[in-house]
């Protein structure tokens, strides 16, 4: 009886985890910094909002208006944020990881030129680049684009 348990246990070992299938209870590393997006135009930070992800506009290549002004949220549908400048506005918001995606999802991405906001998702695609999808409704129709990390 002793050798037959001691042979089961020694199989099951030996297998270890290729026979057995892969468990991963971690969350990836949220994809914090500072990243570019894919027209240079704008960098945002991502930071860590208690367990979820947000971003900050930190840098713009246009910061300013015709006149020379800071470029101000105008289009905000809320009156009493319309004169807040673009640089250090919250952008997005509200991503948890969502492990059977294998993606950052379930937040909002604000568009400060139109003033409206939509769902968003984050996915790493490379060590140094990310997918930013905004979409509204279903994330298979939306507008996705590639940011590279600044640092």
């Amino acid at each position: 009886m002793h050798l037959l348990r001691f042979l089961f246990l020694t199989v099951l070992l030996l297998a270890g985890p290729a026979g057995l299938p892969a468990q991963t209870t971690a969350t990836p590393a949220m994809p914090l910094g500072v990243w570019s997006d894919e027209h240079g135009e704008t960098q945002v930070e991502f930071y860590r909002c208690g367990e979820q992800l947000c971003g900050r506009i930190v840098q713009l290549l246009h910061p300013t208006d015709a006149e020379g002004k800071p470029r101000l949220d105008v289009h905000n549908p809320d009156p009493k944020r319309r004169t807040q400048p673009h640089v250090g506005l919250t952008i997005i918001q509200d991503l948890r990881f969502n492990r059977e995606d294998n993606r950052w999802d379930g937040g909002q991405i604000y568009d400060p030129d139109n003033g409206r906001t939509y769902s968003c998702y984050v996915r790493s695609v490379a060590p140094d680049l990310l997918e930013v999808k905004g979409y509204i409704g279903f994330a298979l129709v939306g507008r996705a684009q590639v940011w590279k990390r600044v640092r």
